[in-house]
């Protein structure tokens, strides 16, 4: 078969069932092959980089592998931020990139770009294929490594000509992750420094959503009584609602919940490679604490904190070979404070005269089915998200570690089509979502009904905050113009609405969840409301005194 055919036939092996690309002449052999195999859907994007984000959504919201492709240079440029992303935030993603003829490399062909090096400090593992009989060598290789240890994107370079290039081809099995536990030794190690504890603490991270050990924390955590702090956007990993669970290490976390993990005596580290954000610049674990730190990744164990026990493992193995582990708790009152701490600071009680940032968290609380799923971009916004929402079941959250705006709407998009049953929301400021609005056409054109909603305060908010900080008065570059987005949204076949009132979004709300089309919501908030706990004249007023 020829190599275009030999890629679709691992990608079947491998039972993907959506490819996101924006189509490019240097891969047309493949796209053709796609449309010869009906358990693949093809989904044609308006921007590289929301084919990335909606690949990255869907690779986790669906537990599997996102499969994304571009075409030379100039594509691949465009997709960078989504592979990016997936680097960041440990998703599985597969990446193919179209390249010039193989007798016009190192020419500076047309859109030529060393693309292996290119992507090299972003990705797992990067490749350039020159030979179509080890195309299934090549790429059912790069499913193993995107989901093997600590899961990431692997990109491949396919010259146009090796793409139809005829050869016998030989393929092996799908790939079968690898799910190592920790051995006797260490588990006994583990049992020795929590018998001597006082103060525990388990913080969650991504790792132990994908190896899909939410329920075997739950377990363990209750068997001990230890509370849960979740690493940076990965609220889903514990409920909220839960008596053990004390809060999220983020980006303006309260200090009151901040002095949870820094007057904690043992750190359980599970799954997080405990990263700038969730360390809080890294200040978070001091030499007087013990720490465990539990990975599938031996790279991240020892990177940021030396532990008193590494283990390398699958958490959910680890987890259940923790349960037997001879623990007598005397930590209650510990326990009991931190989650009183948690209930203060993340108060449901909403007062008529909230910004309306806080009146929508609360209706989507009050009115969102159960089980929907909440993807979130970049930006100030999401700072009433984190502190209010409680997210009661696993896989219902979806957010970028790495930061990324323009992520939100085109996650979320990504997310339906891995769970169309579902409800998804996105969550936007209108500059992230004015980055990858191209994609709402998308969702029209494929009918992929999610709610979108837009927090229009007409600046790039976190960007100005951060002048106020260091230049107060002194704004510059981060007011934007007034986008009627609701128009915008009605223009490209979606339904819009503009909402300045609390009774306005719940009416609209309730509708949008009836609909079977996009839906924008253009939220108008004040400006002067930068953050959950500071307006711009507060910040002035701070940096005067």
């Amino acid at each position: 078969m020829t190599g275009a055919k030999g890629i679709i036939e691992c990608l079947k092996r491998e039972k993907v069932e959506n490819v996101f690309c924006v189509p490019g002449e240097s891969y047309l052999p493949v796209m053709d092959a796609i449309r010869g195999e009906p358990s693949i859907q093809l989904i044609s994007n308006r921007h590289e980089s929301g084919a990335a984000f909606m690949a990255e959504g869907y690779a986790k919201a669906s537990g599997k592998t996102g499969v994304v492709m571009a075409t030379r240079g100039v594509g691949a440029s465009n997709l960078t931020i989504g592979v990016h992303t997936a680097y960041q935030d440990s998703t599985p993603m597969v990446v193919f990139l179209g390249q010039v003829h193989s007798k016009f490399r190192g020419r500076e062909g047309f859109q030529e770009v060393d693309l292996d090096q290119f992507f090299q400090p972003i990705a797992k593992w990067t490749f350039e294929i020159r030979d179509a009989e080890r195309i299934p060598e090549i790429v059912q290789r790069a499913f193993r490594i995107a989901q093997s240890g600590r899961p990431g994107p692997v990109v491949l370079s396919l010259p146009e000509d090796v793409l139809l290039e005829e050869t016998m081809m030989t393929f092996g099995p799908a790939v079968e992750k690898s799910k190592p536990g920790p051995s006797s030794g260490e588990l006994e190690k583990i049992e020795t420094l929590l018998q001597q504890a006082r103060r525990p603490l388990i913080i969650a991270g991504g790792g132990v959503k994908w190896a899909q050990g939410e329920q075997e924390l739950l377990q363990f955590a209750e068997n001990v009584e230890i509370p849960v702090m979740a690493a940076f956007r990965r609220h889903d990993v514990f409920p909220n609602d839960h008596r053990l669970y004390v809060g999220h290490l983020g980006l303006g976390t309260n200090p009151n919940l901040i002095r949870t993990a820094t007057e904690a005596d043992v750190v359980i580290a599970l799954g997080t490679r405990l990263s700038e954000v969730t360390t809080q610049d890294y200040t978070l674990i001091s030499p007087d604490q013990k720490l465990i730190h539990i990975d599938i990744d031996p790279n991240v164990i020892g990177r940021v904190y030396a532990p008193d026990i590494g283990v390398t493992a699958d958490i959910r193995i680890a987890l259940k070979g923790m349960m037997d582990l001879n623990i007598q708790s005397h930590w209650s009152d510990w326990t009991i404070s931190r989650r009183h701490t948690y209930e203060n600071v993340s108060s449901p009680d909403v007062h008529p005269n909230d910004p309306i940032n806080r009146h929508v968290i609360d209706l989507l609380q009050k009115h969102l089915p159960e089980g929907s799923i909440l993807t979130n971009d970049a930006g100030n916004f999401t700072g009433w998200l984190h502190t209010f929402y409680q997210f009661k079941h696993k896989r219902t959250y979806i957010g970028p570690t790495s930061g990324a705006m323009g992520y939100g709407m085109p996650a979320a998009l990504g997310a339906k089509l891995a769970n169309p049953e579902r409800t998804v929301v996105s969550l936007s400021g209108d500059g992230g979502f004015f980055m990858t609005i191209q994609e709402l056409e998308t969702a029209v054109r494929y009918t992929i009904p999610i709610i979108c909603i837009v927090f229009n305060n007409r600046m790039y908010g976190t960007i100005r905050m951060h002048q106020e900080i260091h230049y107060p008065g002194k704004g510059i570059g981060t007011d934007l113009g007034n986008v009627r987005f609701a128009e915008l949204a009605k223009s490209i076949g979606a339904d819009g609405y503009t909402i300045h009132e609390k009774n306005e979004f719940e009416s609209v709300l309730r509708e949008a969840l009836k609909g079977d089309r996009p839906t924008v919501m253009d939220v108008i908030t004040n400006p002067e409301q930068i953050s959950v706990t500071s307006t711009l004249e507060d910040l002035r007023h701070r940096i005067r005194e």
